[in-house]
């Protein structure tokens, strides 16, 4: 009985962790400081996992252009990872300097975090999650996919990492 009671908690629990809406979830910033989605309630937010070394770091010169460009209606958002092939093994200061000296990053930044696996973090879990996003299950495949929120906290679009920051399928979507 102790055992059942226990397992319906946990249930409940969980269930409740991953039932939330986009604007319910929060992200830890590279300044260690709380990034709330619901602070970007009415503009559209691209979600980027990104790396230091990877064949796509350049990207970060288009996504601050998109940045400036689209910046009453749009918050970039840069979600450092090191699940692919390694290429994010710097500390949060390290990488926090490197974009703002070789490509002049201001928005937002995030701590490193999983966005795929057994630690995946709660945001990449809604991102990746049917259930929850109401778009489609999406697997998160290299460095640099993007995850298109709108206005009104709706995931609208999923992109991989070929698809440029300033492609017309991201940029259609925000006019």
């Amino acid at each position: 009985m102790k055992r059942l009671i226990t397992t319906i908690f946990s249930i409940l629990i969980m269930s409740s962790t991953y039932s939330q809406s986009f604007y319910q979830l929060s992200i830890q910033s590279i300044e260690n400081k709380e990034i709330k989605m619901s602070d970007f309630k009415g503009k559209y937010i691209l979600i980027v996992n990104v790396a230091s070394y990877c064949g796509y770091t350049s990207q970060y010169a288009d996504l601050q252009k998109l940045s400036e460009k689209y910046a009453n209606k749009l918050v970039v958002l840069a979600v450092p990872c090191n699940q692919f092939g390694s290429q994010e093994p710097k500390s949060e200061n390290e990488i926090k300097t490197f974009c703002e000296k070789k490509f002049d990053v201001s928005f937002p930044m995030t701590k490193k975090v999983n966005v795929k696996g057994n630690n995946q973090h709660p945001l990449y879990y809604w991102l990746t999650n049917k259930e929850l996003n109401k778009l489609d299950d999406f697997d998160v495949s290299w460095n640099f996919n993007k995850f298109l929120i709108s206005e009104n906290g709706e995931l609208i679009s999923y992109f991989k990492s070929g698809v440029k920051p300033l492609d017309n399928q991201i940029t259609d979507k925000l006019k």
